[in-house]
């Protein structure tokens, strides 16, 4: 599929030469809206405007709902009143909800309009939840059923409609509270008059409707199941969270917290304005540069050092990347940990002993090898003896910061993703400078 998607991009920009062809390249109808998503993130600005107008216009909402949100406003931004009384006539709540922010707020009033009551209830239900809680985004193509029906009544409702990841039929009383889950293979070996509510499960599980989504997808994997209820706090079955809802919902999770050992956002678009992604990274090579300051300002307390032994200056890189790799490796598993759930203040010491133990295992064995090398190359064994012990220290120190740094950052509020590796190299690059030229002053000079 990566292939056909590239090919999909070398035919479209080719055809940005040609304005006035509009017709679709071979292939290109019988991709997802996904999949269109992706291919118009893919282009620069005016191939992705050019593209756009190919788009079928029954699948544009689902497309401009899977763009990123600055890709989708770069689209949106061409749309006249015309255009967007197209987009909006046919909107469900579900799509709505995703593409009101980046709509104008009377385009928004003019598609609630448009729905049904039914839309419209769901819309007001899910809008009344934060971004980042599952109530908001929750599908609303399930199966319900009072919970007076019978198992006649729920072979009726499956004969007109079964949606996709339904394992389950869902039982309510008359204000909507959930009442009872039936699993849906039950009813095919059950008598027509029996009632739902004997086939109903003693347990189910459920999700409430102001989970954060990272939260909901945690539970969701250990139900084990196609969907799972989601509820307001008075009990009231809002919709489900779907398989393909938990799915998307790691992916961006996980490309967020790829693009924030960055600084960036998940939401930038790949052909961003040069002005806007300038200022953006502007900010985080100034937070890096300051900790480079930092850097050679320990370096500057030695000059005299390194004026009376050159050589300590070619091997201040050996010290710094090896304890820069030795501490992301740390903080990477860390990370991962505090993601999962897995680190608690339980268990925060155990792992700092095991951590420094593998630490220091690894400096001796490598201060060796490196201790040797400087020896032969330099011909002298004290700045063998130097190099040696300044990565023990930095590798040690290296394991410690890369397990405090992202816990402290957790306690803190802070995302360990997005400024856990600067602090790390910043830690790691003062502590080996200053192990490494300080050794040097004391047994060198």
């Amino acid at each position: 599929m990566t292939d056909e998607i590239s090919q999909h991009i070398d035919q479209l920009i080719r055809q940005e030469d040609t304005p006035d062809d509009t017709s679709l390249p071979e292939g290109l109808d019988d991709l997802e809206p996904d999949q269109i998503a992706l291919l118009l993130e893919s282009l620069p600005l005016d191939a992705r405007q050019h593209a756009w107008l190919q788009v079928p216009h029954e699948v544009q909402a689902d497309v401009l709902v899977a763009m990123r949100s600055e890709a989708r406003e770069s689209l949106l931004r061409l749309f006249d009143s015309e255009a967007l009384d197209q987009l909006t006539a046919d909107l469900d709540a579900e799509n709505l909800i995703e593409l009101a922010e980046s709509l104008p707020e009377e385009v928004v009033d003019i598609a609630l309009a448009r729905m049904d009551q039914r839309q419209r209830h769901y819309y007001e239900q899910t809008a009344s939840y934060e971004e980042n809680q599952i109530g908001r985004y929750v599908d609303h193509d399930l199966l319900i059923l009072p919970n007076n029906s019978r198992v006649r009544d729920a072979l009726r409702l499956l004969k007109r409609q079964v949606p996709e990841y339904t394992e389950h039929l869902w039982l309510i009383d008359r204000d909507g509270r959930l009442t009872g889950v039936v699993a849906i293979a039950t009813l095919f070996k059950s008598r027509e008059q029996q009632m739902l509510v004997e086939l109903c499960s003693d347990e189910f599980d459920v999700l409430e409707a102001t989970l954060e989504l990272k939260d909901a997808t945690d539970r969701f994997e250990l139900a084990s199941v196609a969907a799972l209820p989601v509820v307001s706090d008075d009990g009231i079955l809002l919709g489900r969270m779907t398989q393909r809802l938990a799915m998307e919902i790691l992916h961006e999770t996980y490309e967020s917290q790829l693009m924030a050992t960055a600084g960036l956002d998940e939401e930038e678009d790949l052909f961003a304005p040069v002005m806007r992604s300038s200022r953006r990274r502007a900010t985080w090579l100034g937070i890096n540069l300051l900790t480079a300051f930092l850097a050679s300002w320990a370096i500057g307390l030695f000059e005299g050092t390194l004026q009376e032994v050159v050589a300590l200056a070619v091997l201040m890189p050996v010290v710094a990347s090896m304890g820069g790799i030795a501490g992301s490796q740390t903080l990477t598993l860390i990370i991962r940990g505090l993601a999962l759930g897995q680190i608690t203040t339980a268990n925060v010491m155990p792992l700092l002993k095991k951590e420094l133990s593998v630490g220091g295992l690894n400096g001796v064995l490598w201060a060796v090898v490196i201790g040797i090398v400087a020896s032969i190359w330099f011909d002298s064994a004290a700045i063998g003896l130097v190099i040696g012990m300044a990565i023990v220290i930095n590798i040690a120190a290296a394991a410690l910061s890369g397990v405090l740094i992202p816990v402290l950052l957790e306690k803190l509020k802070i995302d360990p993703a997005l400024s856990g590796s600067v602090i790390l190299t910043t830690v790691t690059d003062v502590v080996g400078f200053v192990a490494f030229l300080g050794l040097g002053t004391l047994i060198l000079v």
